[in-house]
């Protein structure tokens, strides 16, 4: 897949079909990726697939004039579609490189089950379910639901739906939806009183450093409300109870757009849970609207488009 997805960039870029490619290339950290944004032919030969290309490139997009080709996964697909949708982009414009994903390997997860740094461990390595981790010459195996991201557990498209080449064959979902809301399960179980102190403590914590909004592909508005001085919506100082408001508000206004991506949660410095959030109401909106959004091109974005019937009787 790697080999050809490099052959295929080259492609574009030499024939002039594109003038941008978005992919990944190898991050200065072991195990890790990071985003590669060239017009270089030759830059193509970096681009790499595999278990660790965890960044959601959609929101790269709108940064970028000209035809682009992108490398997208399956929930970056949607991104896309979502972007399309809210006429950010235009489709001609985009070449949709889809990498079918059968979960991203999260990092924390392995350093904590094999109580080592990442730096420490010799090789990871995943074959169908099994994630192979060799420590000090020791080979160690865990069922990939105990490595992955918890989004990718509940991933309900891993071979992007919206694509103009796909780089390999289709794979399917994991199907571990609970444990992949077992967080959000232990929240809601929780009193309301319980439930209240455990965010004030968490976003106490928070040092509103917006990590959460700027990677996130909903999040597009060129000026934030919270940079907004008339009227001055929030305290610069990030106080826990002006950082609730932020989270509260940024998660309204991207409901019907997040695609439960996990990149807010993920680029949190603080690991505040803060997909808990976002797919409680990636929930509400499908519970309410039967809508999940990316999921159809063709579809008109949740929040412009209305029934001439009325589903709540208070209203008639």
């Amino acid at each position: 897949m790697q080999q050809r997805l490099r052959r295929k960039a080259r492609s574009l870029l030499e024939q002039g079909q594109v003038d941008w490619i978005i992919g990944f290339e190898p991050g200065s950290l072991r195990f890790t990726t990071t985003p590669l944004i060239t017009k270089d032919k030759d830059d193509t030969d970096r681009l790499v697939v595999g278990s660790f290309i965890v960044n959601n490139l959609s929101n790269f997009l709108i940064e970028l004039s000209g035809r682009v080709a992108i490398v997208a996964k399956g929930c970056d697909s949607r991104s896309i579609v979502s972007l399309i949708q809210d006429n950010k982009v235009n489709r001609e414009d985009i070449v949709i490189l889809g990498v079918p994903c059968p979960g991203i390997i999260d990092l924390s997860k392995v350093e904590g089950l094999v109580a080592r740094d990442r730096d420490e461990i010799d090789d990871i390595a995943r074959q169908d379910g099994v994630v192979s981790v060799r420590v000090g010459g020791q080979q160690r195996e865990f069922p990939a639901g105990q490595v992955l991201f918890d989004n990718c557990l509940g991933c309900e498209l891993p071979t992007p739906k919206e694509y103009d080449i796909l780089l390999g064959e289709a794979t399917s979902p994991i199907g571990e939806p609970t444990a992949s809301q077992e967080t959000l399960a232990r929240l809601k179980d929780m009193p309301p009183d319980e439930r209240w102190r455990f965010w004030q403590q968490e976003f106490g914590r928070c040092i509103r450093c917006y990590a959460c909004r700027n990677v996130c592909p909903a999040c597009f508005c060129k000026r934030c409300f919270v940079e907004e001085s008339e009227p001055q919506w929030l305290l610069p100082m990030p106080r826990w109870q002006d950082n609730l408001i932020f989270q509260a508000i940024r998660n309204i206004h991207v409901a019907g757009r997040c695609t439960d991506c996990g990149e807010c949660e993920r680029a949190c410095p603080v690991n505040i849970p803060l997909r808990s959030l976002t797919r409680d109401m990636y929930d509400i909106v499908a519970d309410l609207f039967q809508f999940k959004s990316g999921m159809d091109i063709a579809a008109a974005p949740l929040l412009t488009a209305y029934e001439v019937e009325e589903a709540e009787d208070l209203i008639r």
